[in-house]
């Protein structure tokens, strides 16, 4: 086994299959919509939730892609986090590394600023506070509804304007006093200018990246903070495990089982079929030869890995992932989880001893319980997450053969948006009833404003959660699930989920059949259960399985 088998890719793939909800999901943290956005993507199971900051300090409001970065970040690589959910067909490591990109892009951004703000704000301090708060006051005039109270806000900053120059022509201090007066008045002016050229080149900068992605360029995360170069760089090595611990925890096979919200990464449960009858054995003197759970799970296992081969050359399966999976159970409202633990897991990993236990041991009463899964992680170039699940269970004479259906759809729309020029419509100037569409700055008067006061902050984000406000991911979380839409909408992957239950039932009860006649039973009451369901599958349509109406 090599290092990439077990702990996943080291190195971030680029341009391979199964990337668009990768890049979808790391292309936000360049975003520089209204952080209230992420609303919109929440589903049924997942939501986020918007932590608003001090009402007095709405000028440091966070936009999506600062609140979004900053909230990933802790969320996944926080010393002490919570266990994360897998995030199957996208790979977290790379969105998180452009979590990371985008905030030093936004440092270096910052870092310009706060000299701006020292020579051009501080040392005239009674000008900045004045004109902060004019800012502070429209920008809370113009988070209202009321039109004339957000008309307000921006005659404000006219009349105090015009008050600036009537202060600069009629001066009333003269000698130094006269001169530091005008320089309260002038110099926040001439900071505003240079620091919206600094604002507009960062924000072409992100917008590129953030439209770079959605196309499907392969635009890399640079992170150099994340590569020790010496020793003592702690910081660097302490961020270079968090990443390979997120990547490790991401190729874990341990997964959990929410009730309704069915296994989570996976997505709900839409179909289930059950082949359940009595070991008879076909020569009652001689008996049956002995065999365990894990004897029919192994030969599963066999069948469903050349499950891609057929002999019509016209298509088919693509490669799929065979797997032995531990399922946990938690509770639906669960807002954490706790991974397996102790002697039997290393490096997330339940060992092939303790799973073959599970397997066999633990069908009944409390424990984690033994699913053999084959997934096609990457169908619909990763929109669509495909799973069927079985399992194998030995109950006095009874054998049980389960195979249910998982589907995770695409993430949600939100994430695919791509940047817009910012526009307007006027009305023309002499056919004044028709109107025509005038392009707006890219970086607002408001937005330097905003930007300027964040950046003095920049180095303590906690300060800035408080004062601005974030984001709250929904938990448990996992990057690929908490923003996933149900596929039975889009009618060719409803029909993609619905077609492989039929040639994965029909393997599953092919190898279930020989290994019991090869262990001497008599498999006539398997046969004919297994022609029914076999038929009963070709009719199949998705359920809410997991919804029990008792």
């Amino acid at each position: 086994m090599t290092v990439e088998d077990f702990f996943g890719p080291q190195v971030p793939r680029t341009g391979g299959e199964g990337q668009a909800p990768t890049y979808a999901l790391a292309s936000a943290a360049y975003r520089d919509t209204p952080m209230e956005e992420i609303k919109k993507a929440d589903n049924e199971w997942h939501q986020s939730t918007v932590k608003d900051g001090r009402k007095w300090a709405k000028i440091f409001r966070p936009n999506f892609g600062e609140a979004y970065s900053q909230a990933v970040i802790d969320r996944m690589l926080g010393v002490g986090r919570a266990p994360l959910i897998q995030s199957f067909g996208s790979e977290p490591q790379v969105v998180v590394e452009h979590c990371l990109a985008a905030n030093r892009i936004r440092r270096e951004r910052d870092k310009k600023l706060t000299g701006l703000m020292l020579l051009c704000g501080v040392l005239f301090l009674p000008g900045l506070v004045v004109w902060l708060l004019v800012f502070q006051l429209r920008a809370t005039m113009g988070k209202t509804d009321n039109k004339r109270i957000s008309g307000l806000g921006t005659g404000l900053l006219v009349a105090v304007a015009a008050l600036a120059v009537i202060f600069l022509v009629r001066m009333p201090f003269t000698g130094l006093a006269g001169w530091y007066a005008r320089g309260c008045i002038v110099a926040p002016v001439a900071g505003w200018f240079l620091a919206k050229r600094v604002c507009e080149k960062t924000a072409t900068d992100l917008r590129e990246r953030w439209g770079g992605l959605l196309s499907g360029g392969s635009i890399g995360a640079k992170v150099p903070e994340a590569v020790p170069t010496s020793p003592d760089q702690a910081a660097a090595e302490q961020l270079r495990q968090s990443l390979a611990r997120l990547s490790a925890e991401q190729q874990s096979n341990s997964v959990f089982y929410a009730g309704p919200k069915g296994i989570l990464g996976m997505g709900t449960r839409w179909g289930s079929w059950h082949l359940a009858e009595e070991l008879v054995p076909l020569d009652k003197v001689k008996g049956i030869h002995e065999f365990r759970s894990w004897t029919v799970v192994r030969a599963i296992h066999d069948e469903l890995a050349v499950l891609h081969r057929q002999r019509l050359k016209t298509g088919g399966f693509p490669q799929a992932t065979v797997r032995h999976w531990i399922v946990t159970h938690v509770g639906e409202g669960a807002k954490a989880v706790t991974r397996p633990e102790g002697t039997d897991v290393e490096a997330y990993q339940v060992k092939p001893r303790a799973v073959e236990d599970i397997c066999n041991n633990q069908q009944f009463d409390g424990g984690d319980r033994h699913y053999l899964g084959v997934q096609w992680p990457h169908l619909w170039n990763g929109d669509l997450i495909l799973t069927m699940m079985i399992t194998v269970t030995v109950l006095k004479e009874t054998l049980r053969v389960e195979v249910t259906g998982h589907a995770l759809g695409p993430v949600n729309g939100l994430f695919s948006g791509k940047p817009e020029a910012p526009t307007k419509e006027v009305a023309k100037t002499v056919r004044f009833w028709e109107t025509r569409t005038i392009k707006l700055p890219l970086v607002t008067t408001d937005e330097v404003v905003r930007l300027a006061a964040r950046a003095t902050i920049s180095w303590y984000p906690p300060v800035l959660k408080w004062l601005g406000g974030s984001i709250g991911l929904p938990e448990p979380f996992g990057l690929r699930h908490a923003w996933a839409d149900q596929p039975w909408r889009h009618r060719f992957m409803a029909d993609d989920a619905l077609r492989a239950a039929t040639p994965v039932l029909r393997a599953v009860h092919r190898a279930a059949l020989r290994v019991l006649k090869e262990h001497d039973v008599d498999v006539d009451k398997f046969s004919s259960r297994a022609s029914a369901l076999s038929g009963a599958v070709q009719d199949v349509s998705p359920k809410k399985a997991d919804t029990y109406d008792a």
